[in-house]
């Protein structure tokens, strides 16, 4: 066979060699592991800083301590948060967020005893998690929320109103009793909060083992369960069509 008889084939797209292509593929990988840098240096400030705001406070508090405690240049902190307002804002909304996603059982269940004991549930668990975090809240709260009236305004106000909905028309329905809805929040904040922004008091008073894992959890299905009495939450029973209590 004469090779002018030979055809050529040109290559198909998946196997045609694209150089722009390739030095894409090249570069991504040093571009995933500065975003993975970035990620765990961000989270190691974020949960230094959370430390560090809960002891001294926001005024009381510098980045040269949060740095020295991430054991990071304070240079590096300010690349990545600019000032200690930057940073200090940051661990507020990123605790919000938490709390926010602790309050998706209200929209998994439309069963009030589900949905509030599931949030109560949640909230304590937090409160064990991230101690420190529910302390630099209800610090900046008890100092007049100077740094954060926005975000109570813009973000948790309009989530509690949300809510308030939610309660009001389980009070209509008879599968909770007429209460404040307003009141009810409060209450689940002050109670499950209490047991990291009195953890020192708690610790005092009961004794560390009042706060290890079992004992915790025995804790949290007392405070569901008189929270739950104390709003007058129903459910329906398994097998009746009527709407039933289901605590006593």
């Amino acid at each position: 066979m004469r090779e002018e008889d030979i055809e050529v084939v040109a290559p198909c797209a998946a196997e045609a060699v694209d150089p722009a292509a390739q030095t894409e593929k090249t570069d991504a990988k040093p571009r995933r592991r500065k975003a993975q840098i970035r990620e765990s240096n961000e989270a190691q400030l974020l949960a230094c800083a959370e430390a560090v705001f809960a002891e001294k406070g926001f005024d009381g508090a510098s980045t040269s301590m949060i740095a020295e405690r991430a054991g990071l240049p304070k240079a590096n902190l300010h690349y990545y948060f600019p000032t200690k307002l930057h940073l200090y804002r940051r661990v507020l909304e990123d605790l919000f967020e938490d709390w926010h996603k602790a309050a998706n059982t209200f929209d998994a269940s439309d069963d009030p005893v589900a949905a509030i004991g599931g949030y109560v549930r949640t909230k304590m668990a937090l409160s064990r998690r991230r101690p420190l975090g529910s302390k630099v809240w209800a610090n900046e709260i008890i100092h007049g929320a100077t740094h954060m009236r926005d975000i109570l305004v813009e973000r948790v106000k309009p989530w509690m109103d949300t809510r308030i909905v939610v309660i009001n028309d389980w009070i209509a329905e008879g599968l909770l009793a007429p209460i404040d809805p307003q009141a009810l929040l409060f209450m689940i904040w002050a109670t499950t909060q209490h047991y990291a922004d009195f953890e020192a008091q708690i610790r005092a008073l009961s004794g560390p083992r009042k706060l290890n894992p079992q004992t915790f959890g025995e804790t949290t299905e007392q405070v569901v369960d008189m929270i739950i009495r104390a709003c007058g939450a129903r459910t329906l029973a398994c097998n009746e069509s009527p709407r039933a209590s289901a605590i006593g």
